[in-house]
């Protein structure tokens, strides 16, 4: 029964690479589609396909006044534009410049993580029951975001300045090889953090989920009457998670979005 519940609870850590749906190699590299590649593409189905409907009007007429989806499509850009890229990374032409990106990022982990809760997608084998909490995926994510750290600092202070900017000015001479030593390191820490910290968030719902519907089999020496009575608490609970992982899903997209914005933030203003 142990044995058993570990399967299930490791099968929701793990990324599912040897449970492909489809097997594909070419030239020694493994392209095979494993149940979170059908669900990145799921998600940027849906994704693109909202975006194309929502900015039908636009197309059409510039100026057309916005309702319906157009109307909850631009409360969107409008709040990551507001709310996130202008605090963090500037007004003008850095708003303009950054808003798509930092909005994509938000929608489609936002996208991803709702589908995960999707309860179908327990049943078919290959990790974890979200795709973001496989490592790879916001492993990728966080990568953007590394380069686009790195864009905006060199696009903005030129690339020598950009690496200047690594060592804080007024600095004395004596620290500025740890400074440097440090500065460096926290530039590859940044998209790690992220990395984890989205994925380890995403997976630990699901794990508690299992968890409480895991009661009723680990007190399986208690009477069936008991068992039942454990078996509806723990139905209750889950669903209380259930609804608690919505809001998670929504504040973990909004957090990856957040600090990708301060850390691009903070190369275009080396000075805050």
């Amino acid at each position: 029964m142990h044995e058993s519940l570990g399967d299930i609870i490791l099968h929701h850590v793990t990324n599912g690479l040897d449970h492909p749906l489809v097997s594909l190699h070419f030239w020694g590299i493994d392209f095979s589609i494993t149940k979170h590649v059908v669900m990145l593409w799921i998600s940027a189905f849906l994704l693109t396909s909202i975006a194309i409907l929502a900015t039908r009007r636009y197309r059409k007429n510039i100026d057309a006044q916005p309702r319906g989806l157009s109307q909850i499509f631009e409360m969107l850009i409008e709040f990551i534009r507001d709310e996130i890229v202008k605090p963090n990374i500037g007004t003008g032409k850095e708003a303009r410049l950054w808003t798509p990106m930092l909005t994509t990022f938000f929608a489609f982990i936002l996208t991803c993580n709702f589908i995960g809760l999707i309860p179908f997608f327990d049943f078919v084998p290959g990790g974890s029951s979200t795709v973001t909490g496989n490592l790879y995926m916001t492993g990728a994510l966080a990568v953007i975001t590394f380069l686009a750290i790195i864009t905006a600092g060199v696009m903005k202070h030129g690339f020598i300045g950009h690496w200047k900017n690594l060592a804080p000015h007024g600095v004395p001479i004596a620290v500025l090889p740890l400074i440097i030593v440090i500065e460096v390191f926290g530039m590859f820490l940044r998209p790690i953090v992220l990395m984890v910290r989205l994925g380890a968030n995403m997976t630990a719902g699901h794990i508690g989920m299992i968890a409480i519907f895991a009661l009723p089999m680990i007190l399986s020496q208690l009477p069936q009457g008991a068992q039942l009575g454990v078996g509806f608490v723990a139905v209750l609970l889950n669903t209380g998670i259930f609804f608690l992982e919505i809001i998670v899903s929504l504040v973990q997209a909004y957090v990856f979005t957040l600090l990708s914005s301060v850390f691009i933030g903070m190369a275009i203003n080396p000075e805050h």
